[in-house]
């Protein structure tokens, strides 16, 4: 299974997760929830959805029933309503209790914490910590680099450089508030307790599977 198809994999056992749905609907939450995956297509979150059915994690209410994605020409969509099996909701903990390496890629980061909601708290502080240890090696690089070539740069790619670097040292400072929070939650200052400089985050989280999680500004750059 390609790293992609992974993400895409979680993503939709855990929007199954909440509720059953169709297809279309689906991948209106994919769109609305992940920015990460609007360039999906029926034709990668069908057959994917297909995968899934075969591997036993999901099942098909009215599988009989001819499958129509919906397009702007014939405002159809589909009749297939997923949803997840003792299986599939197994394989789903199984995804969410992953802390290691891929988790703190930047697209698979982005998937975890959209379910922080539902994460052990040990495991959301590894997934944290980690992400910031891999964005403040990237930063040490990135200086490196910059320190190497500032002299041959023109004014606009200097420019672009420090752009990709200020975004990745934002993203560290909000990881460090998200991890002082979470630290002080487990010393008993409570779910609600606020992010230095910042408002009280979701009660028992720090994100759910129906809003889109807190960022930084911008993105960083790879």
């Amino acid at each position: 299974m390609s790293r992609r198809s992974g993400i895409l994999e979680f993503a939709v056992l855990g929007l199954l997760h909440d509720s059953p749905m169709h297809g279309y609907e689906l991948r209106k939450r994919l769109n609305v929830l992940l920015g990460s995956f609007r360039a999906f297509s029926y034709g990668t979150l069908y057959p994917c959805l297909k995968g899934l059915v075969a591997q036993g994690y999901l099942v098909e209410d009215n599988p009989d029933t001819e499958y129509i994605p919906a397009t702007a020409l014939n405002g159809k969509r589909s009749k297939i309503v997923y949803r997840l099996t003792p299986e599939g909701k197994q394989r789903f903990e199984e995804l969410l209790a992953d802390s290691g390496p891929d988790a703190w890629e930047d697209e698979h980061f982005g998937v975890h914490f959209a379910f922080f909601g539902q994460t052990d708290r040990a495991v959301r502080m590894r997934v944290l910590e980690g992400r910031r240890n891999r964005l403040e090696e990237r930063l040490e690089r990135m200086r490196a680099s910059l320190a190497r070539t500032r002299e041959r740069l023109d004014a606009y790619t200097l420019e672009l450089q420090r752009h990709g670097l200020e975004s990745v040292e934002r993203e560290v400072r909000w990881l460090n508030e998200l991890i002082e929070t979470e630290r002080a939650n487990r010393n008993g200052r409570g779910p609600g307790a606020a992010p230095p400089g910042g408002d009280p985050l979701i009660s028992d989280g720090l994100g759910s599977a129906g809003s889109a999680p807190p960022g930084p500004p911008d993105r960083p750059e790879r």
